[in-house]
């Protein structure tokens, strides 16, 4: 063999090794195929992401790991590849041994021959399944923050109609929104910081009653519990409307008395409930602590918090006392599984 013959086929030798050890230690699933879909060529990332070592793939057909309801779309593509078409790199669906389906990313090369003519085709292809989730993710959020923007636009409208009734002057008025408006932003803020999934009672609790200086008569008791993005608007609006109503004819404008709110999870067969009760004790007779008779307060506890969560009221009054209950079933205030039941 003459000796240029000889280092070229060196030379290829030494090109043909680095692009096959390029090739298996690719990150990226690189397989090569025929023009009727016979796997020629399959690299350890292939193996790993579709779960079929290279002994079984090659030599069977690509549709091994193309869903059925996309063997239309593999055929087109073999049709478009033995014309010398062009193919853009797109996103698709691959099965994988075990049965589950995997995102993908594709990009697809010709592969020829020395005379130059199309033989077959090779394809990188790159896991996608965590993007894709990001993106649904992010479809859904969207979709909650739209729907929960709009339910507040309607609760801000209610807190106006009814604040402006429940008083004579500006300032009351204005007082009592921004209080409200307040109490309604800290409970957003609790459902986005958690990413709007489940977040802690207790620190709902804590967060809604920390503006009245209420800690000093105030005990919370219940189990740790994962509340629902809607029960903790709600329920949000509720603390704050029993703690303002509290300042106004309770515990917290006398400045003696009790404050019990607790919460229960109870289980019937295969029914659950949840309830939470905020119950006000006065030392003495000479306060008056009730439900508020009218008003935006009157609303939400009565009306609006037991109807968005499916729920009812059990209200109970007596001298220098009374408690608001409420009782729904569990699965329209807790985010499942629960955080230490």
């Amino acid at each position: 063999m003459p000796q240029d013959a000889f280092d070229k086929e060196v030379a290829d030798d030494i090109l043909r090794s680095r692009f096959a050890a390029i090739v298996e230690s690719s990150f990226d699933a690189i397989v090569s195929k025929d023009l009727d879909g016979i796997v020629q060529t399959w690299n350890g990332a292939a193996e790993r992401l579709f779960g079929y070592p290279a002994d079984e793939m090659i030599g069977r057909s690509i549709l091994t790991i193309v869903p059925s309801h996309l063997h239309d779309e593999e055929g087109e593509l073999l049709r478009r590849l033995r014309r010398g078409e062009r193919i853009e790199p797109f996103e698709t669906v691959r099965q994988r041994k075990d049965g589950r389906y995997v995102s993908v990313s594709l990009v697809m090369s010709p592969i020829r021959n020395a005379e130059g003519r199309i033989v077959g085709a090779s394809k990188v292809a790159r896991d996608i399944t965590a993007t894709k989730d990001r993106e649904r993710r992010i479809r859904l959020l969207l979709r909650e923050v739209n729907h929960r923007v709009k339910n507040q636009y309607a609760i801000i409208l209610s807190m106006i109609r009814q604040s402006r009734s429940e008083v004579s002057d500006a300032a009351t008025f204005q007082k009592n929104l921004e209080e409200r408006i307040w109490a309604l932003s800290a409970s957003h803020d609790l459902i986005a910081s958690a990413d709007w999934k489940g977040t802690d009672l207790r620190g709902l609790v804590e967060t809604q009653i920390a503006p009245f200086h209420a800690e000093a008569h105030c005990t919370l008791s219940g189990p740790d519990v994962a509340l629902a993005p809607a029960a903790i608007e709600n329920l949000g609006m509720a603390i704050h409307e029993l703690a303002m109503n509290s300042s106004k004819d309770g515990v917290l404008r006398a400045g003696e008395g009790t404050i019990s709110i607790s919460w229960a999870l109870t289980t019937h067969g295969a029914k659950s409930n949840f309830s939470i009760t905020w119950e006000e004790e006065l030392v003495s007779h000479g306060g008056n602590p009730q439900l508020p008779r009218s008003g935006f307060g009157s609303v939400v506890l009565k009306r609006i918090v037991p109807q968005a969560l499916s729920a009812k009221v059990e209200p109970a009054r007596g001298k220098a006392f009374f408690r608001w209950r409420l009782v729904g079933p569990a699965d329209r205030f807790l985010e499942w599984p629960q955080l230490d039941m």
